[in-house]
This record gives structure tokens, sequence and C-alpha cells, in this order.
């Protein structure tokens, strides 16, 4: 199965599609400024979970902030999740600088 994934701006979101199909298979929404891409909500639906939808989906937004020179909030759990098991992305996420402590 290819997965297709491209950045719908507009929508602020990247939007999947499975090859030969027209049906959006999966979304990852997001919050972009100049310097952060944050990762809120990702979705995939029911019949193609488990099929490689939602790595796709994280896979193609990573590379795509790498290239961009993006840091990464992922707030979103499932990218959180995914970039845990992926190391070779662990250096986009963005850590607070701050020193700011109660």
């Amino acid at each position: 199965m290819v997965v297709n994934v491209s950045d719908v701006p507009e929508a602020k979101r990247y939007e999947a599609r499975v090859e030969g199909e027209s049906k959006v298979a999966g979304v990852a929404q997001y919050i972009r400024t100049t310097e952060l891409i944050a990762f809120v909500h990702t979705e995939v639906s029911p019949e193609y979970e488990g099929r490689g939808v939602g790595a796709a989906l994280a896979r193609a937004a990573l590379d795509e902030a790498r290239a961009a020179n993006l840091l990464v909030l992922p707030t979103c759990p499932f990218f959180a999740g995914w970039i845990a098991r992926h190391p070779e992305y662990q250096d986009l996420v963005y850590q607070s600088r701050s020193r700011v402590s109660d």
C-alpha cells in the first residue's frame, strides 16, 4: 500500500491518501510559526488503522519540518510516541530554554 502525504496549509494539516483512492485516510493537524511547528492532533480513519498511515504522516511531516529548519512541539500523543520510538527525529523536538521556576 502506497500512502501519499501532502501539506494543506489552508487547513493547517497534513493529509494522507492511499494511492488510487480519493478519500483522506488520515490527518495531522498543526500550528506553525516561523520557528516551530506544533502537532496537535492526528487521526487515521478506522479502516486504515494499523496499515502505516500514521507513520507515513509523521515521517513526511517531520522530514518537511527538518527541511524547513523548524523545531517540533509534539503535543499530540501519537507524534510524541512516534518520535520517542524513532531517535533519528528526536533532534527536532523543541526544548524550552526558560529558566523560570516557581
